[in-house]
């Protein structure tokens, strides 16, 4: 995004970052359609799922950083698919010896298989952890403001709400609660699972948020190359709406010309 008067930078762990736009690497058919898509979204920030995905720990096997190349993006190691903060602490100092000492990861541990709804209890147990051992924990979470300030004060770097549930695409289920956090945030938050499509993004980001993180709304698209590109538009107009502020939501109308003078 062009730097916009006024806008203050997108910082994460002391790195200040253009695009707002976070992605993930799964659901792809094949390595190619990763790399194009990525490119497309204009991120320069990507997440990887260390339990699902090669990123050095099976030597011999197709390595992601091999199209997806550190020294032009971020990663964003993720425990995707654990379901305790043992599980989690484990996938994430892993990531850190495979990535020579890396030490911002995406934490998320899941409660079940069927709905893929945060375990608070084993996600505040790991966060406590981590954040202990020198990480810089950006955390997936419910939508609750007080579990989010729970994790903003234990001294996680940024907050990640979920819209809806992970790959559903039904967009933001419950705004209300996300402007609370927003109105109460010490530190970044950003949308994370859910987004369906552009518009649900743009949403997003006119209610304040950070950034979004997404990956099924782009992978699981028709053309997933066409919609990362619709992606990174739709952050950069809903940042920008955001700061331009809306008119005020009217009962009747209101003509937008003036009533004075006219010619009769």
């Amino acid at each position: 995004m062009s730097p916009v008067p006024h806008d203050k930078a997108f910082t994460l762990a002391g790195r200040t970052y253009q695009s707002r736009l976070l992605v993930g690497t799964g659901k792809y058919k094949d390595l190619e359609e990763t790399r194009a898509a990525i490119e497309a979204s204009g991120a320069e920030i990507v997440t990887v799922a260390v339990r699902r995905t090669n990123i050095g720990q099976n030597p011999g096997e197709p390595n992601l950083l091999d199209v997806i190349s550190p020294d032009r993006y971020t990663i964003l190691p993720n425990t995707a698919g654990c379901y305790d903060a043992e599980e989690a602490v484990r996938t994430c100092r892993l990531a850190r010896e495979l990535l020579d000492g890396h030490r911002l990861v995406k934490l998320e541990v899941l409660a079940d298989q069927k709905t893929l709804f945060p375990n608070v209890i084993e996600t505040l147990k790991a966060a406590e952890i981590l954040v202990k051992d020198g990480f810089d924990v950006m955390v997936y979470t419910s939508d609750d403001p007080i579990i989010a300030r729970q994790l903003a004060d234990m001294g996680c770097i940024a907050v990640m709400p979920l819209a809806g549930l992970i790959g559903t695409g039904l967009g933001i289920c419950n705004p209300y609660n996300l402007r609370i956090i927003l109105e109460e945030a010490k530190v970044p938050v950003l949308v994370d699972a859910g987004v369906g499509t552009a518009s649900d993004a743009t949403i997003a980001m006119e209610l304040g948020c950070e950034a979004v993180l997404m990956n099924s709304a782009i992978a699981h698209a028709r053309n997933p190359v066409l919609m990362a590109e619709a992606m990174k538009y739709a952050i950069d107009a809903g940042r920008l709406a955001y700061l331009a502020g809306r008119m005020p939501k009217k009962l009747y109308a209101s003509a937008s010309s003036p009533q004075e003078g006219l010619i009769r």
